[in-house]
């Protein structure tokens, strides 16, 4: 299809979010299909969804990505933002509300209020964007529409109000009343009907249209009046108030529908075009000019402000950027200053998106969504505008990722593919991270398992390059607790001048205060000139460890005696004598082997706070304290890094999906003897394998 040109007042985006498996591709493939946007309706259970695109969607039957479709609705002009609901991939979440004007929370009428949608909302609220909730699957066994609007309302306040009500619900659900106006309507065949409304509903439509008036009536004082002294409030001025209170977000109507069976769908284009913003409502928009100065900028203002929210690495057309004109117009084939990097960036073709299709845009206006590819410099979250006012926009706040695992390549031929690789990865994760560990490890931080999954495919399927994921190694470290002087001596005779190096060294501990090397040799015993290769010795073998092959740490090495041959004496025989020194001298100082501590921050609901504190005690962690905030209840604790390398899983299983936590290192203490114990044999098992 070819969009035509629409004004801002007639523009709406939208992004659609919830919990997995609440039917936000079914409800956007169908909206899409109805307009014309695609040529046939796609489905997510068999892998033929449009928004689904994606291999790895196909095969796994779920949203991964954010996915984009625009279409005409009468005068307007919709884009739906499709996110996934799945929590390891909340980061797309997020972009789709730094994408669209308004939100639309998919909710499963079988299921309630579920992790993924208290989520969504979470992110809704921060953003202060306008939203609608729609109760989707009604005709889903064990379905209760008027259930789930009480839990909505129960969990999220009285804010949410009812703007239709459902006729029947499960197999019997068949039509809604429309609240405002108190009409009926019945869907047979796909076919919708205007009824009476049935009496046996007559008391609940009263009911319900009360809460509604009672949510709506907050956007307008003398509306607010009337309600209060129970004076009759039309359905003209109920409207104004549901028009201009989803608008500021003073309340969010609730909807119902069976997307799969196209109930309800019409009243929802409807709400979309009636309540929900147009990008000429959702302005001033805040942002820095080139020095540094907060402006305000208008939506429909002449000035170019481009928000990036999305990058996709593409094998074949390289980076496909997706875009959001916040005001001004962005032509084809242009130049544009991206303000974050500073460097200006050539605009080749703009497109439209309908999932996966692609269809040419000769510019894209004032609140219209779209993509352009092969921009140079550009990435997630940067901002594009003219190099005349370098308006630059807030970056986009991303979830950390918290689950770590670590990488290698499966061939000597993916090691060559690897790096590039990953580098492309991250243009298009912004909740991944690829690091050294200080184990010499490559280490991938992501949000959870399936994260790491889709990342580890497509990491295979788009740039060729296979890797395994494995556990991490601990930072263990090592140093002793007591203080002793020891010898070493090193003598090698091979026929000419030989080898001849002896040092007496005294160790002690230096309790954080990482290595020291001094000396106090009276009498020329060992001449200077050696002094740096015995430092080196040192050092050296600290760096490999003694005990169990980590990390020496947090002593003084003093030498105070020795002695050298004129002619075979140099500075390797006298590194080689302080090697020989420091790994006898440890085992006779009280070695001891220290872990890594973190700092763990975990926030979960006040009803899991038990559960997550036993699991903590189980991980040999101490609790330093408990706090609330934002209405949930955040522990603190000290957790030994060896037990927090699944976590990220564990805490989600513990949770039901609603637990996050963040850990940062401390500090170092002793590992427990009969931890240590295993640690140290299994080193000199591997250790005597290898050799």
């Amino acid at each position: 299809m070819t969009l035509k040109s629409h004004d801002l007042a007639h523009i709406r985006s939208v992004v659609l979010a919830g919990h997995a498996g609440s039917g936000k591709t079914t409800l956007a493939e169908q909206l899409l299909f109805r307009a014309g946007a695609i040529p046939r309706l796609g489905r997510v259970d068999d892998g033929s969804a449009h928004l689904d695109y994606e291999p790895e969607e196909q095969k796994q039957h779920r949203s991964l990505s954010v996915a984009v479709g625009t279409f005409e609705h009468g005068e307007h002009e919709i884009t739906l933002v499709d996110t996934p609901g799945y929590p390891d991939f909340v980061a797309e979440m997020v972009q789709g509300f730094h994408a669209a004007d308004a939100a639309l929370f998919v909710v499963d009428a079988s299921g309630g209020v579920e992790a993924g949608l208290e989520a969504a909302v979470k992110t809704g609220r921060e953003t202060k964007t306008a939203a609608c909730f729609v109760l989707n699957k009604c005709d889903r066994e064990n379905a209760d529409p008027s259930a789930a609007l009480d839990a909505l309302r129960a969990e999220f306040g009285t804010k949410i109000a009812p703007l239709h009500l459902a006729i029947g619900a499960a197999e019997t659900f068949s039509g809604y009343v429309d609240l405002v106006h108190r009409k009926a309507y019945r869907f047979d065949g796909g076919t919708e009907t205007e009824i009476p409304v049935p009496a046996e509903l007559a008391d609940e439509v009263a009911r319900r249209r009360d809460q509604l008036l009672e949510a709506a009536a907050e956007a307008d004082d003398a509306v607010f009046e009337k309600y209060l002294g129970e004076e009759e409030v039309s359905d003209a001025e109920l409207d104004a108030c549901l028009h201009k209170g989803v608008r500021e977000a003073i309340l969010a109507p609730v909807l119902v529908a069976s997307a799969s069976k196209g109930i309800g769908l019409n009243a929802l284009l409807d709400a979309i075009v009636r309540y929900l913003p147009s990008p000429q409502e959702e302005g001033p928009f805040t942002a820095t000019d080139k020095s540094g100065k907060e402006v305000e900028l208008p939506a429909d203002g002449s000035q170019l402000l481009v928000r990036v929210f999305k990058t996709a690495a593409d094998p074949f057309v390289g980076r496909l950027t997706y875009l959001r004109v916040l005001s001004g117009t962005l032509k084809s084939q242009g130049t544009v200053f991206n303000a974050t990097k500073g460097e200006d960036e050539r605009v080749g073709q703009l497109l439209y998106l309908h999932g996966k299709e692609q269809e040419p845009a000769a510019e894209l206006r004032a609140g219209e969504i779209g993509a352009v590819a092969k921009l140079g410099v550009t990435e997630t979250g940067d901002t594009l505008s003219t190099r005349e006012s370098g308006l630059n926009l807030a970056p986009i706040s991303f979830p950390e990722p918290t689950l770590q695992v670590a990488i290698d390549p499966v061939s000597k031929g993916d090691l060559d593919k690897m790096g590039p690789a990953l580098q492309r990865m991250l243009e298009e994760e912004p909740s991944a991270r690829v690091e050294r560990s200080a184990t010499g490890e490559q280490i991938l931080r992501a949000i959870g398992e399936a994260h790491v999954a889709v990342i580890t495919e497509r990491l295979k399927r788009k740039f060729g390059a296979a890797i395994a994921t494995r556990t991490p190694k601990v930072a263990y470290r090592e140093t002793i607790r007591g203080k002793t002087q020891v010898h070493g001596r090193y003598k090698k005779q091979t026929g000419g001048h030989g080898m001849f190096g002896d040092v007496w060294i005294e160790l002690e501990p230096l309790p954080a205060q990482g290595i020291e090397f001094a000396e106090r040799v009276v009498g020329g015993s060992v001449p200077k000139g050696f002094f740096p290769g015995i430092e080196k010795g040192i050092r050296e073998t600290a760096a490999e460890g003694v005990l169990a092959g980590y990390p020496l740490d947090d002593f003084k090495a003093t030498l105070y005696d020795g002695s050298f041959h004129p002619v075979d004496s140099n500075e390797l025989s006298f590194k080689l004598a302080a090697s020989m020194a420091l790994k006898e001298g440890v085992l006779q100082a009280k070695p001891v082997l220290l872990e890594p501590i973190m700092t763990v921050e975990v926030r979960v609901p006040e009803a899991y706070m038990g559960e997550v504190n036993r699991d903590l005690n189980g991980r040999r962690g101490r609790v330093l304290g408990l706090d609330s905030s934002d209405g949930q209840q955040v522990i603190s604790a000290h957790v030994p890094q060896a037990e927090l390398f699944s976590y990220a899983t564990e805490l989600r299983s513990l949770t039901g999906g609603r637990g996050t936590f963040t850990a940062v290192l401390d500090h170092y203490e002793d590992v427990p003897s009969h931890l240590a114990e295993k640690i140290i044999e299994a080193h000199r098992k591997e250790h005597a394998e290898g050799h």
